[in-house]
């Protein structure tokens, strides 16, 4: 009988890494009849069920999961993605309360959690996690970019650029990272600052094209058109819109005059 249920969990376990769901359900469901409280066999169903889009099975087997295993942090995650995937926020929201009180120290709760928090606008709390992240693990770079992210869409730019800094000094061949810290630079009005993040963009990415917009823009501002010339001459050189190339070969024009 051991044998037939091994047998049966490593058919199952193929079939799932086969992106074969409905056999994996099937053969899962097969092992659950010999081991019925086996919380990991019904999480595994509930994440078959959810990658077959069978959304109503899935959080029945996810929340039988939890009454067996109320700690099993992967299925908090499986159960809020299949609500969120619904639009339920505010079943998520509470589903992932209840894991983070039951598990305050549970750095991907409190991440998940601070991310729906803010898809329901309520940024205070989505802050209030990441800190909470950042008091656990201080060098937890996605809590940072987070808190960045928000602080900058709620323009508090000094503290978003605190933010970006603290990951960079961490990841430094990021093209995206450089490129929000020079618009969080530019928006607060430092623009040497947000020319050497679009710089340290297009040295991390040298196809990073929306940089080499923005430079030509910030040194137009600066009154060096012979620079502004060269970098939007740069981005004219990559696969844009007709429309957005006319609108840049007129503005080459103007200000090589």
């Amino acid at each position: 009988m051991e044998n037939e249920i091994n047998n049966n969990l490593k058919q199952a376990l193929d079939s799932f890494k086969a992106a074969d769901y409905k056999k994996a359900a099937e053969t899962f469901l097969k092992v659950l009849e010999e081991d019925k409280n086996n919380p990991n066999i019904l999480n595994n169903i509930g994440l078959c069920y959810s990658k077959l889009a069978k959304d109503d099975l899935a959080i029945e087997y996810f929340i039988k999961t939890l009454s067996i295993n109320p700690k099993s942090v992967q299925t908090y995650i499986n159960l809020s993605d299949v609500y969120f995937r619904n639009k339920n926020i505010i079943d998520a929201i509470n589903l992932l309360e209840n894991g983070v009180t039951l598990m305050p120290k549970e750095i991907a709760l409190k991440h998940y959690l601070s991310r729906f928090y803010l898809e329901d606008c309520r940024y205070d709390l989505a802050m209030e996690q990441l800190f909470e992240i950042l008091d656990i693990d201080s060098d937890n770079i996605d809590a940072y970019w987070d808190l960045g992210n928000i602080q900058f869409e709620l323009g508090d730019y000094d503290s978003a650029v605190e933010n970006y800094e603290n990951v960079l000094e961490k990841v430094t061949d990021n093209a995206v990272l450089y490129y929000q810290t020079a618009i969080t630079y530019e928006a607060n009005d430092n623009i040497d600052k947000a020319i050497s993040n679009h710089l340290k963009a297009i040295s991390a990415n040298e196809n990073f094209h929306p940089s080499y917009k923005k430079l030509g823009i910030l040194f137009m501002a600066r009154g060096d058109n012979e620079s502004a010339v060269e970098y939007f001459e740069n981005y004219l050189n990559f696969d844009l819109p007709e429309d957005e190339k006319n609108n840049i070969k007129d503005l080459i024009s103007r200000i090589s005059k």
